[in-house]
């Protein structure tokens, strides 16, 4: 089940609520009982690393983004750039 971050609009106390996607959002905050809370967005907290993933298996070309292609790539525009000047 996923993890939901909701905050009060009226006293701006932040929680987070482990429910269903089919369920209900809260609305009712537990500190100051308004009915003022607020599903908020947030990003996942972790990356998927190691083979058998759409990112290392099945992208090509430039599209990759993995993290042991990142620090070589810039390494090399680095050294590129250097030796341009």
């Amino acid at each position: 089940m996923p993890i939901y971050e909701y905050r009060c609009e009226n006293c701006g106390h932040e929680l987070e609520a482990v429910q269903k996607i089919s369920d209900s959002p809260l609305v009712k905050c537990p500190e100051c009982d308004a009915d003022a809370l607020k599903k908020r967005i947030s990003a996942a907290g972790f990356r998927l690393k190691g083979g058998g993933w759409y990112e290392t298996d099945f992208k090509s070309g430039k599209k990759k983004n993995v993290s042991g292609s990142e620090s070589s790539s810039s390494s090399t525009s680095s050294s590129n750039s250097s030796s341009e000047s």
